[in-house]
């Protein structure tokens, strides 16, 4: 129906998480229909991505430097460090502007009918990182099955060596009503709670 070079270009569009065909076809035609220097841009910023951006020595979040700017700053709490399941949580965590510590990015979480185990993700790495000064882990991996079970294999690594390991809340999300939560939701909801 299109020509092969279009039908290859809508093909990998396709590939890419939550792009169906119409969307696919869409996007390969705003594509065709770019002017050519704005194409080169986008084919640029692709490269440059791909080529630059890797991970930061230390926790392993996505970055151009060799340390990102969290793990550099002196301005961040050290004695803390947040374990998240992947980059783009980092990211929706410091939208908030709540928390002042350190991250550390596993890049997955254990799930052992996939898979993935202990030794797939970046849990080695985070045990590197301890020093006497860090103080507190925050478990901020998903409320998932497997989530949950990455969380409490590294409690369990951490608890023998004093550092105090904690996790994040779950519960009902603001704007939500507590008729349509299921039970896991409300029950973590009031084991989470706290003075007001």
């Amino acid at each position: 129906m299109y020509p092969v070079s279009l039908s290859e270009l809508i093909e990998e569009f396709n590939k890419l998480p939550g792009i169906g065909h119409k969307s696919a076809v869409r996007l390969a035609f705003h594509v065709m229909n770019m002017p050519n220097e704005k194409v080169e841009k986008f084919i640029g910023a692709i490269n440059n991505a791909k080529t630059k951006v890797h991970l930061c020595k230390k926790c392993q979040n996505l970055t151009d430097k060799e340390e990102c700017d969290i793990c550099s700053s002196s301005k961040r709490d050290k004695s803390v460090i947040c374990v998240m399941e992947s980059p783009k949580d980092v990211t929706a965590l410091e939208k908030t502007k709540e928390y002042n510590g350190l991250y550390h990015v596993l890049h997955g979480a254990i799930s052992p009918m996939d898979g993935i185990g202990p030794d797939d993700i970046k849990i080695r790495e985070l045990i590197a990182r301890l020093t006497p000064e860090v103080t507190e882990i925050i478990m901020a991996t998903n409320p998932t099955v497997e989530g949950e079970a990455t969380a409490m294999y590294i409690a369990r690594l951490l608890k023998p060596m004093g550092i105090t390991v904690t996790r994040i809340a779950h519960g009902i999300p603001v704007g939500g009503d507590i008729e349509y939560a299921d039970e896991v939701t409300l029950s973590r909801a009031i084991e989470g709670r706290r003075e007001i």
